[in-house]
């Protein structure tokens, strides 16, 4: 399975991978407190060589001419890429290896967003101020803050993503705006002999994604600013009663309690959807694929909220520089090249990935490839990222495990919350 963080087009027909997976690897921290990366975090700040880029593997082809354009230009400063596998775990599992090896070789890295408090923590990641600081002014808010931890940037915002509302615009004229709008639609899907709603909803990152949209849109978090658990509230209750109700009603159809990105996609390009929660990938790849029964009748809205947009979870991936790099005066110039909106631009249209400057949203030429692009826009100035937390892994296996036996109705929505609180709780002590 691939990334679709990293991916929306065609060469990136699967999405999020399943984090819960990963390992946090443990240790490592380079100070005693973490998150500074002691001595290590104030050396080489003036110091120019060669240095490397370790990302994902580069399916649409984006990361080498980047990096041939990069080393045309910088003949004393060359960059090698290190290209690791397409699975999300094992990516994060390799950066942990190196980084406890504090390998001076792994000098500007690409994380996805739910990983950079947990490296930041451990003391790996330069902080981003004074001579290392970049520029964030041009860039979504949004993507900014899952690039922080505790008030230091730690990462510069490289691509975003949000989630969008797939609906049939000839069953549908008018796309729900609210969330018991698009339930009373369901009826409709009823009359058409049609499964009505679905999202991801197997026991995998999709579901804390979903789980953590329909918490943060009922007004609810799944943790507080200082990491603890904050499940146990009426609005969190809420929003996850709202898929356990849509579940039980039918609403939700039996089956989506399987669906990871690719199943509902499918299902919807097969007409057997009026509404679904997905990523901009999916457009391109229902208005092309051969199979598609929706070509010419589907349109896209943002998520429908408690009374407006909802609040999609946030995705996407930051740049960082190694606290071990012995080059970091050219690391950060790298990093500036690679979130500069020449870049930025490169990445829609080679990769179809999402920028995070905001001016490219209005860019006539990229709304004409991209026309997603304004939606995607309230979608992620909408947005709230996943916990923001050093045990993620932890965590979201607890929003997953718990938010699945809900929706089953194998829990009570209260007694899910209840739980899930409970091992966030344990996972952020350390136990």
């Amino acid at each position: 399975m691939k990334n679709p963080a990293r991916k929306l087009a065609p060469a990136a027909a699967i999405g999020i991978l399943a984090l819960a997976l990963s390992a946090c690897g443990g240790g490592g921290s380079t100070t005693s407190g973490g998150g500074g990366g002691g001595s290590d975090a104030t050396a080489n700040l003036d110091a120019r060589g060669p240095i490397t880029y370790v990302q994902g593997k580069d399916n649409s082809n984006v990361v080498r001419p980047l990096i041939a354009k990069w080393n045309a230009s910088h003949p004393n400063e060359q960059v090698t890429f290190k290209e690791q596998s397409d699975q999300a775990d094992q990516q994060h599992d390799d950066l942990v290896q190196n980084f406890q090896a504090k390998n001076a070789n792994y000098d500007v890295v690409d994380v996805d967003v739910v990983w950079t408090a947990e490296f930041a923590a451990k003391g790996w990641l330069q902080p981003l101020k004074d001579k290392t600081a970049i520029d964030t002014s041009a860039m979504l808010p949004a993507t900014v803050k899952t690039a922080t931890y505790k008030d230091t940037l730690y990462a510069a915002p490289q691509t975003s993503d949000g989630g969008l509302l797939y609906y049939r615009k000839d069953l549908v004229p008018t796309p729900p705006k609210t969330w018991n709008d698009m339930m009373n639609m369901c009826s409709i899907a009823k009359q058409k002999n049609m499964s009505c709603y679905a999202g991801q909803f197997a026991k995998y990152e999709g579901l804390t994604v979903n789980a953590a949209e329909a918490i943060n849109t009922a007004g609810g978090k799944i943790v507080d600013d200082s990491g603890k658990a904050a499940v146990n509230s009426p609005e969190a209750k809420a929003g996850l009663q709202n898929l356990v109700t849509a579940y039980s009603n039918g609403n939700i159809p039996k089956e989506a309690i399987t669906y990871q990105e690719e199943q509902g996609r499918q299902a919807f390009e097969d007409g057997k959807l009026l509404f679904l929660r997905n990523w901009p990938y999916v457009y391109n790849l229902a208005k092309t694929d051969g199979s598609s029964k929706v070509k010419d009748s589907f349109g896209i809205a943002p998520l429908p909220g408690k009374d407006g947009p909802g609040a999609s979870s946030l995705g996407g991936h930051n740049v960082a520089m190694s606290v071990y790099s012995k080059h970091k005066a050219t690391a950060l110039d790298f990093m500036k090249f690679m979130t500069s909106a020449e870049t930025e631009k490169f990445y829609a249209t080679q990769g179809s990935l999402a920028p995070v400057l905001k001016d490219l949203y209005s860019d006539k030429e990229l709304v004409g490839k991209l026309p997603y692009l304004p939606v995607l826009l309230t979608s992620i100035e909408n947005a709230v990222p996943r916990p923001v937390t050093p045990f993620y892994p932890a965590v979201t296996k607890a929003v997953q495990d718990n938010a699945y036996s809900a929706i089953k109705g194998e829990k009570s929505v209260d007694a899910a919350l209840s739980d899930m609180a409970k091992a966030i709780d344990s996972a952020s002590s350390g136990q």
